[in-house]
């Protein structure tokens, strides 16, 4: 890998990852347009080590509670102040789990098209718009119920299908159920840690099984600058998601699914 796609596909998934514009679907098209090579597996697992690092970092105040009172819930089998939130991500990340090990291979082999991305970008982006729109954003992740948490879980397993974004439907899936913007945005970000952690630990495991040469150089750059964009991307997505709202994203998604479709049907 040459500086130049090091700098771009390692900012790319650190600004996007957070972002409800989909991760994947800009990995897997930059490569394509630039007329790169694949950037290789040991690259894919540096870039997710920084974004979870990023996200970590931004919560370690929350995640610190969070751990505390889900273990202190464990030994007294009781909700004990956060632990119901811990609870909540840990169910939360129960259906995608299943769906990656059930359908991990299908979604590699056959649904990793600019066709599908496009279509998906477009499909998702409309969902969210509308979302945001007849949501009532009354409610914290706090009230989260069992319904709520698995609705949300079961919406993070389509994730899965490229270009659908898991930010986006996972903020998509909050904002029908009545959470506020940062609400559901808080809760994704939360869910997602799980969720990166399952990723890059199959993406780990397959590059210990492959030995591949690996470019350390690469490697060192692309989790640097992966953890830094995204907890940039965090911390002023969070400040500035009340006032902007979803359709600047929704827009985007709209125009980017409209080039695609242009680009790859012609």
């Amino acid at each position: 890998m040459d500086f130049i796609q090091i700098i771009a596909l390692a900012l790319l998934q650190g600004l996007t990852e957070f972002l409800p514009i989909s991760s994947s679907a800009h990995l897997i098209l930059l490569p394509i347009i630039a007329g790169w090579e694949d950037q290789g597996l040991a690259f894919d697992v540096a870039v997710h080590v920084g974004t979870l690092t990023a996200v970590v970092l931004y919560f370690r105040k929350t995640l610190t509670t969070l751990s505390v009172d889900w273990l202190a819930s464990i030994s007294q089998r009781s909700m004990i102040g956060e632990s119901r939130l811990a609870w909540a991500v840990l169910l939360g990340t129960i259906p995608v789990g299943l769906a990656g090990l059930l359908l991990g291979d299908i979604i590699e082999t056959h649904l990793r098209s600019p066709l599908i991305i496009a279509i998906t970008t477009i499909v998702f982006g409309l969902m969210l718009g509308w979302a945001d729109w007849q949501s009532k954003q009354q409610r914290d992740e706090q009230g989260l119920s069992f319904f709520d948490v698995l609705f949300i879980g079961f919406a993070q397993a389509i994730a899965l299908i490229p270009g659908t974004s898991r930010s986006g439907i996972t903020i998509t899936a909050g904002l029908m159920l009545g959470l506020t913007r940062q609400a559901a945005a808080r809760f994704s970000f939360l869910l997602s840690i799980p969720v990166i952690i399952l990723a890059g630990g199959l993406k780990a495991i397959e590059l210990i099984q492959s030995d591949l040469v690996t470019d350390w150089f690469a490697i060192t750059m692309g989790t640097g600058i992966s953890a830094i964009s995204a907890y940039i991307c965090i911390h002023f997505f969070l400040k500035m998601i009340e006032k902007i709202g979803m359709w600047p994203f929704v827009l985007y998604r709209l125009v980017l699914g409209a080039i695609l479709l242009q680009l790859f049907m012609a």
